[in-house]
């Protein structure tokens, strides 16, 4: 049975000053448990403003965006530019464990909330910024983005096809990437305050996070002194592995790669194989199924012999390619994703919005979870857990706070205030 006990981070509580670089990053926190309070200036924080909106109807409490980033936190508003906002800020922080932040570098030392100050109010308080380009460096004043964060660490380079400029990624990747390391780095905060007493400073740079999930493209270049290519349609392996089907596109290599032969049986066995089982054929097989993960030596390797082989091949390949989307383009995706998968080739439909919601995997492991909006009397289906953790469970508390929600459960139920003294915080626009 699931308590608020035994969620992960039930005995947590995280302030939440992040725009979109960070707000993952509370997301991630709140989800596992942590009393999350979102701080919003009053009339409401400005990724409220951000569409789309339910019903196309532009209103703070109906963004989509914000519905999605801010489940299971609380909101209060806080004008922090000011002293009696600051002033509050700093009772709220002598209750919490972790303060997350996206402000420019400097800018909470010149309101006198350094990390220094903020150790006086709470010694055990972690903070942790996200920047662009962190908290020291020429780059450190520097204004980002998210495109800024794909760009600057060298993920953008690497994107779209060879013959066109780069190509952005959807769906503020760079933004998750550097917010889930933050959440990490939380964490791992946690765990030594745990064991020391002691709290830190946590400096999260979008750029240098995002290096790290480039994979191996610097080291590449450390050693050999060249920059990855843009593939396009391909996956490393100097070969197309996005198709068209019937009804949309798949990703598998030309014939299944280690699954060549099975694939060649599967259309042979509906009149497809054309050409394919000709001796002049034999040899591009053969390095198509060496290039696969079933074939002899390191990945590196065999990419490298792969894509040099098939050059020796370029008529015959392109061949190939031909024979087997002629082959696909008679089939659904769900027709392909199952004879193949039965047939043991790895081949998987290339899913749009609708097939991902319809997955029936997804639905099968109740991925989807139900959240009640009951200020407009509907429950909306949100993305499930990114985890599922057996004794501290993952959930979605409620939906995303209203603006100010939890002004007089903060203020006047928890620090203390009279509602006469809430009154005059609204009147000074201190909240």
């Amino acid at each position: 049975m699931e308590t608020e006990s035994n969620k992960a981070l039930s005995d947590i509580r995280v302030l939440d000053l992040t725009g979109p670089s960070g707000v993952y990053c509370t997301k991630l926190l709140a989800d596992l448990g942590a009393d999350v309070i979102k701080i919003e200036p009053p009339g409401g924080d400005p990724m409220r403003q951000i569409g789309p909106f339910y019903h196309d109807e532009i209103h703070r409490e109906k963004s989509l965006y914000f519905w999605h980033f801010n489940t299971s936190k609380k909101s209060v508003t806080l004008n922090i530019n000011m002293t009696g906002g600051r002033d509050l800020l700093n009772k709220l922080i002598k209750t919490a464990d972790i303060i997350v932040e996206t402000f420019q570098p400097g800018y909470l030392d010149s309101l006198g909330l350094s990390y220094e100050n903020l150790k006086i109010v709470n010694p055990g308080i972690i903070l942790v910024s996200i920047t662009g380009f962190g908290q020291t460096g020429p780059y450190r004043d520097f204004k980002s983005s998210d495109l800024i964060g794909l760009a600057t660490s060298g993920i953008l380079f690497t994107i779209g096809f060879p013959e066109d400029p780069p190509t952005s990624l959807g769906a503020s990747q760079a933004y998750h990437m550097v917010s889930s390391n933050a959440a990490i780095g939380a964490l791992m905060a946690l765990y030594y305050r745990a064991v020391s007493g002691k709290g830190q400073w946590i400096d999260v740079p979008m750029q240098g996070t995002n290096i790290r999930m480039s994979e191996m493209v610097p080291f590449t270049y450390w050693v050999s002194g060249k920059s990855r290519y843009r593939s396009g349609l391909e996956y490393y392996r100097a070969r197309r592995d996005i198709f068209d089907c019937k009804d949309g596109r798949v990703v598998c290599s030309a014939l299944g790669g280690a699954g060549a032969e099975k694939m060649l049986e599967w259309m042979e066995s509906e009149g497809m194989v054309a050409d394919l089982r000709d001796e002049k054929y034999e040899p591009v097989i053969a390095i198509i199924m060496g290039s696969s993960p079933g074939g002899k030596g390191t990945q590196q390797k065999i990419r490298l012999e792969a894509a040099k082989g098939l050059r020796d091949y370029p008529e015959e390949a392109d061949h190939i390619d031909e024979v087997w989307e002629a082959f696909l383009k008679t089939h659904t995706r769900e027709e392909l994703f199952v004879g193949a998968q039965t047939r043991g080739v790895r081949l998987m439909p290339v899913n749009d919005a609708r097939s991902v919601v319809d997955d029936i995997g997804l639905r099968a492991r109740n991925y989807f979870v139900d959240v009640e909006h009951p200020e407009l009397n509907q429950v909306f289906k949100y993305p499930g857990a990114p985890y599922r953790l057996s004794e501290t469970p993952w959930k979605i508390s409620h939906r995303a706070p209203l603006v100010g929600e939890h002004n007089l459960e903060i203020y006047i139920k928890e620090l203390g205030f009279s509602d006469k003294q809430l009154a005059g915080f609204m009147a000074d626009n201190v909240i």
